[in-house]
């Protein structure tokens, strides 16, 4: 199907039906990484025969940089847009934070904002920039949405046995580890510390009820409580986009198949997993520090595999075997 049929448009001049077979992928380009997005483009574009349309989504300044990278390259094959994140939306809604300041990068609250940047769809896949797909997409736009749940996610309980991820030290599953219970505000919510927590990394979501429930403003509206009362931080495990999302999400989303999100490969650089295991998995995800285009980290092999050179030659890969 459809593969190479719209290269790079930037207008909406589709048909109900182009549009009916099309999955939407969006996936941001940040400027420091914008090889790890170009990399996930071409696993996916790789692995499937859906007509895909991904929505690469930059700040103002990369857009340029963005679009030279996918027509200089192997990628110029794909249907994309690239649409443009305005910052602006989130001033007054971040408190600074030293302790990890890439977790405020505009590009992180992205997914905050979904049908600002996807008009025309009904579902929509949203991926960070940090993983590998190595199924059919397919099948994870395919996940069964229950009514009413304007999303799914992976549970962090529900990881599959093989992975034995709990071993990793100081590893956040819980509500705990995100949310401050000193905090009243937290207290009133009602929910229980041990909750077990879900990873926004990898989102299927439905524009129609995501709209009806004015996500996008509840997400807005526990960010600015933040910056009055500091009820999260970056120091506690998740950072600062995935705080709000647990709150405004709990109860109420559907979960991925666990092969869709095997994750944490970025956690610590002595953990590696079988290779049995890792071949099984459907979707790659180098969550945690140490990302697989930097040293030290691990997997990096799976990685590198779907690599697209930058054509300006300014993003590079910092370890041993490149």
């Amino acid at each position: 199907m459809g593969r190479g049929k719209r290269k790079g448009e930037d207008d909406d001049s589709e048909t109900p039906e182009d549009m009916e077979d099309e999955i939407p992928v969006v996936i941001c380009a940040a400027a420091g990484r914008m090889g790890a997005a170009m990399a996930a483009i071409n696993s996916i574009y790789s692995n499937t025969d859906a007509n895909i349309l991904f929505y690469v989504v930059g700040l103002r300044n990369t857009l340029s940089r963005i679009r030279k990278w996918i027509e200089h390259s192997k990628l110029r094959e794909i249907n994309f847009k690239i649409v443009e994140f305005n910052p602006m939306v989130l001033k007054g809604k971040i408190r600074p934070d030293s302790a990890r300041p890439e977790l405020l990068q505009p590009l992180n609250f992205v997914r905050f904002y979904l049908p600002l940047l996807i008009h025309q769809h009904e579902k929509v896949i949203y991926l960070d920039d940090d993983v590998i797909v190595q199924g059919d997409i397919q099948e994870l736009y395919d996940t069964t949405l229950a009514l009413g749940h304007a999303a799914a996610f992976s549970d962090d309980c529900d990881l599959p046995s093989s992975q034995d991820i709990h071993r990793l030290v100081g590893l956040q599953n819980t509500y705990m580890g995100y949310l401050d219970y000193r905090k009243k505000t937290i207290k009133d919510l009602g929910i229980s510390p041990s909750t077990c927590s879900f990873n926004p990394g990898v989102i299927v979501a439905n524009m129609t009820e995501w709209k009806h429930q004015r996500i996008t403003k509840q997400l807005e509206k526990w960010m600015q409580k933040n910056v009055e009362e500091n009820l999260y931080s970056s120091s506690l495990g998740g950072g600062v986009a995935t705080s709000p999302m647990l709150i405004v999400f709990h109860g109420k989303y559907s979960t991925i198949n666990p092969l869709w999100h095997i994750r944490h490969l970025g956690w610590n650089p002595d953990t590696r997993y079988s290779e049995h295991f890792l071949q099984e998995a459907k979707l790659l995800h180098w969550n945690g520090r140490h990302k697989p285009w930097d040293f030290p980290s691990v997997h990096n092999d799976l990685w590198e595999s779907w690599f697209v050179p930058d054509p300006a030659g300014i993003f590079k890969l910092h370890h041993p075997n490149s």
